[in-house]
């Protein structure tokens, strides 16, 4: 029983067990544009450290929140449209030409 437990320690600390998050720095602008599309809702990487949520529209986010479009670096585009990330509008915020 011991020997069980030991292991299943083990194997969750390895780096193995970690998944790694998509980066959009890795793929191609379509590459990074489908994989939005196709999960509806998912975090990215999106160079070095930083990562975001990004959604393929308004339903993936909460009640309250609004879907802004989300220009992000691609390995083939520093300014790929790939999709919409999720934004509480605060009292002075008005719908311009950026949502």
């Amino acid at each position: 029983m011991m020997t069980r437990i030991a292991a299943a320690l083990v194997l969750a600390a390895s780096p193995a067990a970690a998944q790694t998050r998509p980066s959009s720095t890795a793929m191609t602008c379509q590459q990074t544009i489908r994989l939005v599309q196709a999960r509806g809702a998912l975090v990215l990487g999106t160079g070095g450290m930083t990562y975001d949520r990004f959604v393929r529209d308004r339903s993936f986010c909460e009640p309250t929140e609004i879907a802004k479009r989300a220009f992000r670096p691609t390995c083939d585009n520093p300014n790929c449209l790939i999709g919409y990330t999720c934004y509480e509008p605060g009292a002075g915020d008005w719908f311009g030409a950026d949502y």
